[in-house]
């Protein structure tokens, strides 16, 4: 996979921010700190790639940024709303008005068609979809002549741009990926990462994607690497030499630290 040249960017608001989070796992002896002071801003409007090798914490820190899981300490701000003051309710209801998701396995609702999964997260909150926006989604995914076909008839790439379209009908603030192409062959991934790009830099939708392929975070306008549940290092404008170089440099620091 290849990436185009990141154009001058000139977003400054925030959309999301963890400050300091910590998550720790078990207890006692048996402690496991998945986040131990992890900081990151998202600048809003850009496509952030989150990376690092297994166990960094990648996964914690946008389950704790998206609401899906708590925090221990530390804050974790979407906008200027503090979700770790937010009980349960009242983050689910967050989550569905202002959050977008797209997972790994597409979790789509197997009785419903592509368009009644795509505007799924407006149904449950009771709205329509705004015609022109679900439009050009649909167009700009490929869909038009899918939309009547229920997950089982269609192949997964169809089903997980369906599931990126959906992520994106409510227009949210944010949307998160984890690890979108992991289960697509180069080929859709390719298109489901373009669209990404796309969304970001002519849309101006904020999206932040878990990934550990270099070529898919060469496809963002910055990638943040994780080491030990804190973000040490960062690259705007990637390319897969880059990434790769910085992955290979976190490798080598945890190999020594292991000694």
């Amino acid at each position: 996979m290849t990436s185009l040249a990141t154009p001058q960017r000139t977003h400054t608001a925030v959309a999301a921010e963890a400050r300091d989070v910590v998550k720790v796992y078990g207890h006692g002896d048996t402690a496991v700190a998945a986040l131990d002071g992890a900081s990151l801003a998202i600048t809003a409007g850009d496509f952030t790639a989150v990376m690092g090798p297994s166990g960094s914490g990648k996964s914690t820190l946008m389950h704790a940024m998206a609401g899906l899981d708590t925090a221990d300490g530390g804050q974790v701000y979407l906008g200027g709303t503090d979700i770790t003051r937010l009980g349960e309710k009242q983050r689910t209801l967050l989550r569905r008005q202002r959050i977008g998701f797209v997972f790994q396995s597409f979790n789509l609702v197997p009785s419903l068609t592509a368009a009644e999964n795509i505007a799924l997260p407006l149904t449950l909150a009771g709205r329509r979809p705004d015609p022109e926006w679900l439009d050009e989604l649909v167009s700009t995914l490929g869909l038009e002549d899918r939309l009547t076909h229920r997950p089982s008839e269609l192949s997964g790439g169809q089903q997980q741009r369906v599931a990126a379209a959906r992520a994106l009908v409510s227009r949210p603030d944010i949307v998160f990926a984890d690890e979108p192409t992991g289960n697509l062959d180069s080929r859709h991934g390719e298109a489901l990462l373009g669209f990404l790009r796309h969304a970001a830099r002519d849309l101006g939708q904020t999206i932040v994607m878990v990934t550990h392929d270099p070529g898919a975070a060469a496809y963002a306008d910055r990638v943040v690497f994780l080491a030990d549940g804190r973000v040490v290092d960062e690259v705007t404008d990637p390319s897969v030499d880059t990434v790769l170089s910085h992955m290979a440099g976190l490798d080598g620091a945890a190999q020594r630290r292991g000694r």
